[in-house]
């Protein structure tokens, strides 16, 4: 297996490079646990995050849309 180093890294040191980045336009959703298992069970929390690229009604335009493309292609 080839690696590049991000495995070294944690989620949160991942997410604050991304949300330093002045080219980066988007949004990030992880959990808010470490997933340990192949296959969830329950009820799952959630982290959200964006930088000042994007203002709090674009990031919820785009998580919107995001949500009814999965509706449509996924359920």
């Amino acid at each position: 297996m080839d690696t590049t180093g991000l495995e070294f890294f944690t989620t949160r040191e991942l997410v604050d490079e991304l949300m330093r980045r002045k080219t980066f336009l988007g949004v990030v959703v992880h959990a808010g646990d470490e997933l340990k298992d192949r296959e969830w069970t329950g009820e799952k929390t959630f982290k959200v995050h964006f930088n000042s690229n994007l203002d709090t009604v674009q990031a919820s335009r785009l998580l919107d849309t995001v949500a009814d493309y999965l509706d449509r292609h996924y359920s």
